[in-house]
């Protein structure tokens, strides 16, 4: 049953005795100014029993826990509401309260996340800034994108070692319906060498020696199909809905696809035969599969790069800004191995939706330039401001040195010379996956061959003409060009930073590294980053955050706690105040403040 917390505020509860020790410029003040305004226990009443069970622990009080969590970077055991005074005062809990248990945040998350409520804990820090009049957007926002890595949760195995982990975790799937440790059901099966440690690392092998690794590789290959084919009997033995069938078929359909996407069966590549070293007629693949999965404990991490030499294994979390007030108006995590732009639009319009103002302008990097994602935003009626990517340095002219005219269906090349022949050039497959049809405009090869630039223009031997590709969202393309060489670009160029500067924010709230496994609650973690990096700003701009603490040196006097129970707060007896001013009593309220004499 859904447990709320009073509107009556107590007196002995933290954030009435201890905000001004604790501060109120800094972010435990500032939940403790939002008490009852940021989270309210009505908000997930759907989730709990309305009239029998437990009284809960109050979901709002959860909810700031969640936040204090991610603004310290600590876990769930680590969480320090029982003894940490600045705790008890966001929380506004009494000194001596020690309000949950660890496994009662790790429920409430749970949660959180099954009923996708954690987005609405983002935008209950846009609601604020709406009501504080922060996010004024008359004539609508402009926003920036922009995306990040996140590395991963799961560890990141070689192909041995990976099916390795795909066999034991399909074991475990088939002993526990059997009811036996796996280690015993590995024993009677025999899969005992795969319980260990590391297969790979206990193997005693030659690892220079080419065919001794296919050796290994054919055994862990036939043991793998060997539990599959076990897999497949044990499913026809058990009912169609059940849960360990259920699980069977997941494992089964994981181990699988690793040995789709890393064995190649029939041969090797320089040409040997089926079963020329006793290996089964197997061999690892050469290069790495679209979509490889690079980890079993968490199958949803992919092979990423940042840049040509930067690689990196996990997810990509991407986010919108607004330029203006710089707050992160939406999220998403993407899998590590999605070009930066998917999803743009959609993201685009979910921050619209969130902060109830309309997008007039929409930025990127060069990542969001591309013809496809133009078009999407063009089709959508939306502005999109991204650089075209440039041509690389080549000795023959480029396609931006052609004068292109798309209403006179003409092209003019360097020399001056005109065409409007139109030729078909094939097809193009964009990254949303449409196929288009490519035309290209061709020049007389009778008057190419006696240009006097005709070695700069093309090395093509015969006498073909030179050939100019139509991008299928040519005219877009030439108008983020006319953009780009314009004096209103650097404009955009500056606004669109304000995106980079959020990511570092986010970046040193923790998510460079997952805490958790899977993309779901890898964007549950980007949720509430984002929420503290929200809060956190609101705060500073408006004044209410400033430099934490009152003393040069953050040591705070006894004195100094007496005044902060003094007249002005409460109207309490003077015996009462001077029980409350006691050294004694000051110790145990507050075990976590440093003291030193006032005198």
């Amino acid at each position: 049953m859904l447990g709320e917390r009073s509107d009556q505020r107590g007196i002995w509860e933290a954030d009435q005795l201890y905000l001004d020790l604790v501060g109120k410029d800094t972010f435990y003040g500032l939940l403790a100014s939002l008490r009852g305004q940021l989270f309210r226990d009505a908000d997930v009443a759907e989730l709990y029993c309305p009239d029998n069970g437990r009284v809960s622990v109050p979901q709002s009080l959860l909810a700031t826990a969640l936040l204090l969590q991610t603004h310290d970077k600590v876990s769930d055991a680590e969480a320090r509401a029982d003894f940490d005074i600045r705790w008890k005062v966001a929380l506004g809990i009494e000194i001596e309260d020690r309000p949950f248990a660890k496994s009662t945040l790790q429920v409430f998350r749970a949660q959180l996340i099954l009923h996708d409520k954690v987005r609405e804990v983002f935008e209950q820090s846009l609601r604020l800034a709406r009501e504080a009049g922060y996010l004024k957007g008359k004539r609508g926002m402009r926003v920036a994108m922009d995306t990040t890595y996140i590395l991963g949760r799961g560890a990141v195995k070689d192909t041995y070692n990976l099916l390795a982990d795909g066999t034991v975790k399909l074991m475990r799937a088939l002993s526990a319906v059997e009811g036996v440790p796996v280690r015993r059901w590995a024993e009677a099966h025999g899969y005992k060498r795969y319980v260990g440690s590391s297969v790979k690392g206990e193997t005693a092998i030659d690892w220079s020696n080419r065919r001794a690794r296919r050796r290994l590789l054919g055994q862990i290959v036939a043991d793998a199909d060997r539990l599959l084919e076990l897999a497949r009997q044990a499913q026809d033995a058990l009912d169609a809905d059940s849960a360990g069938r259920q699980a069977i078929v997941d494992a089964a359909e994981l181990l699988g696809q690793l040995l789709l996407q890393d064995v190649k069966r029939g041969g090797d590549s320089d040409g040997a035969g089926d079963d020329a070293d006793g290996d089964g007629g197997v061999s690892l693949k050469e290069g790495v599969s679209k979509d490889r999965m690079v980890s079993v404990h968490d199958p949803q991490m992919r092979h990423g790069h940042k840049s040509k030499s930067k690689r990196f294994d996990g997810h990509k979390a991407a986010v919108v800004v607004d330029t203006e007030s710089q707050l992160i108006t939406a999220v998403d995590a993407l899998p590590g191995n999605a070009a930066d732009n998917l999803g743009a639009l959609e993201l685009v319009e979910q921050s619209e939706a969130s902060v109830d103002v309309a997008v007039a302008e929409a930025m990127g990097d060069t990542a969001y330039g591309d013809g496809g994602t133009r078009q999407a935003f063009a089709d959508a009626g939306r502005k999109l401001v991204a650089r075209v990517p440039g041509r690389p340095n080549r000795k023959c002219f480029p396609k931006d040195d052609f004068v292109i005219d798309l209403l006179a269906g003409s092209c003019t090349c360097p020399a001056g010379q005109n065409t409007r022949t139109i030729v078909p050039a094939g097809k193009r497959t964009d990254s949303a996956g449409t196929v288009y049809r490519l035309q290209a405009f061709r020049f007389d090869g009778a008057v190419c061959q006696g240009c006097l630039l005709r070695s700069r223009c093309f090395t093509a031997k015969g006498m073909r003409g030179r050939q100019v590709l139509i991008h299928p969202q040519e005219g877009l393309l030439q108008e983020a060009r006319a953009l780009q060489q314009s004096a209103d670009y650097d404009r955009y160029r500056q606004l669109r930073v304000v995106a980079e500067h959020r990511l570092a924010r986010l970046e040193q709230l923790g998510i460079r590294q997952a805490r958790y496994f899977g993309r779901v609650k890898t964007k549950f973690q980007l949720y509430l980053a984002a929420t503290v990096a929200n809060l956190t700003l609101l705060a500073n701009q408006t004044g209410v955050v400033g430099n934490p603490g009152n003393n040069s040196d953050g040591v705070v006097t006894i004195a100094e706690i007496g005044g902060n129970l003094g007249v002005d707060h409460h109207p309490l007896p003077t015996w009462m105040l001077a029980w409350l001013r006691s050294p004694t009593l000051a110790l145990s309220l507050c075990p976590t403040v440093a003291f030193r004499p006032a005198f």
